[in-house]
């Protein structure tokens, strides 16, 4: 298939025709990739502003309201003062839940995952709210800059056990996992250009929760990597590293999986625009996100129900769809038992994500998510229970719930056979509450759903 794909035509603006038309469903698949969800009052808002101005209107929206961001910055200092981690978690999925940028959120979560840092190293909640913070600043800049202010990073630090990186003994972590997770990938570099990079770190260390530059400790001769020569400190090899022509295509390749597409992986032929896009613009993150919103490919075949939902995606679109809140610590514990701890990925790799999300176990795990947020007695649908608020969205019948939720929330069909299926869940009994839970629950576990 990755033959298949003309990068010209892919990267070209999208123009809706009868095949592929811009309605409810193509404006929920924009918000599905581009944030968690949107209600039907967003997605009607969306058709109508048309396809290029509602990923614009996502684009822009993504500086935060000052009074937001003063509510959110509040809680978490709060969820700090608490000395739990976890809390921190919990504040996390509020702010996913509420954030009126939900774009900029979305982002923050795949840079997370990409600069993966795990609390249960770190252990310091401001350690890890100040590294948070960071992603969400840099989210649609500039990588370049993100690149260096990560490398020195206190929560990054410690997490890759360069908390003092001594030129008698550097520490070669952060070197190779700069070049190999972060920036080009294998193949791009040398042992020696480990060894040697490493040497640009050294002097580096975390000295009352904050970096500093210990010049006693730092290598002074000459290092010569990546095909650079030099007395170069950590600053300068950042800048080497972020300099390679691979670092674009790598980038490039990051945006492309999280945004279009797990499978297949994406070849170097299609993505050859967007990495030059990226270097033309220096790096600069904000306008190859636009270019991919906007793109053929984003709206044809190739990416539509072509990703694998996260636990975070499940739940935080589940809600943000039907206009839901509910307790958020238990929703960050449940996403930690899902496999996707906010704030505690699994290793410095961060997520696999793709199929790797479904197994028979978390089929489960993710039926009783869904199952425990329908029950739950904090869960609200629009202020108010789930029959009300559908009702407030004219789907009152089976088909009209069926229906609706596969305009909002299903990147394909419902088969013919879970349709007749969940008709007869929503159809049967006479505790209309209960049967709507249980009508869908069922429609949130199918394998359908599953995917966006």
């Amino acid at each position: 298939m990755k033959q298949a794909i003309d990068p010209e035509w892919a990267w070209t603006e999208f123009q809706p025709d009868a095949d592929t038309p811009w309605n409810l469903r193509a404006a929920a698949h924009l918000y599905r990739r581009a944030g968690f969800g949107a209600n039907h009052e967003e997605l009607t808002t969306a058709v109508e502003a048309g396809a290029v101005d509602a990923a614009d209107n996502l684009l822009g929206s993504a500086a935060e309201p000052e009074d937001y961001r003063h509510e959110v910055t509040d809680l978490a200092h709060a969820s700090m003062a608490s000395g739990n981690v976890q809390q921190l978690s919990a504040w996390w999925a509020y702010r996913m839940l509420s954030t009126p940028s939900q774009l900029l959120e979305k982002l923050t979560l795949l840079w997370h995952g990409h600069f993966a840092t795990s609390a249960q190293k770190v252990e310091d909640a401001k350690l890890m709210f100040d590294q948070n913070n960071l992603l969400r600043k840099y989210a649609l800049g500039n990588f370049a800059r993100l690149l260096q202010e990560i490398s020195r990073d206190p929560a990054m630090l410690i997490y890759l056990d360069s908390v003092t990186n001594r030129k008698a003994h550097p520490n070669e972590n952060y070197a190779r996992e700069i070049m190999e997770l972060f920036c080009l990938g294998e193949g791009n570099y040398t042992e020696n250009d480990i060894r040697e990079l490493a040497r640009c770190f050294t002097g580096w260390e975390v000295k009352n929760r904050k970096f500093r530059f210990n010049r006693y400790q730092h290598d002074t001769k000459s290092k010569s990597f990546l095909g650079h020569t030099g007395n170069f400190g950590g600053e300068e090899g950042v800048r080497i590293v972020a300099g390679q022509d691979a670092a674009p295509q790598f980038v490039a390749m990051k945006l492309v999986k999280f945004m279009v597409m797990d499978e297949p992986s994406p070849s170097a032929e299609l993505l050859a625009p967007l990495a030059r896009e990226l270097r033309s613009n220096e790096m600069q993150i904000a306008p190859t996100i636009r270019r991919i919103l906007t793109s053929n490919i984003f709206y044809s075949a190739h990416a539509r129900g072509r990703k694998v939902r996260s636990p975070v995606e499940l739940a935080i679109g589940f809600l943000r769809s039907l206009e839901g809140s509910t307790n958020s610590y238990e929703l960050a514990e449940k996403l930690q038992t899902l496999g996707q701890g906010l704030l505690y990925p699994p290793s410095v790799k961060g997520w696999d994500g793709g199929r790797t999300w479904i197994n028979s176990s978390t089929l489960l795990g993710r039926s009783n998510l869904i199952r425990s947020l329908l029950d739950h007695e904090k869960t609200r649908f629009g202020k108010t229970s789930l029959n009300e608020y559908l009702a407030s969205e004219d789907a009152e019948s089976a088909d009209e719930i069926i229906d609706w939720f596969q305009t909002s929330m299903f990147a394909v069909d419902i088969p013919a056979a879970a349709r007749e299926r969940i008709r007869t869940l929503l159809s049967g009994g006479n505790n209309r509450d209960e049967k709507l839970k249980d009508g869908v629950h069922a429609l949130c576990t199918l394998p359908e759903f599953q995917l966006c």
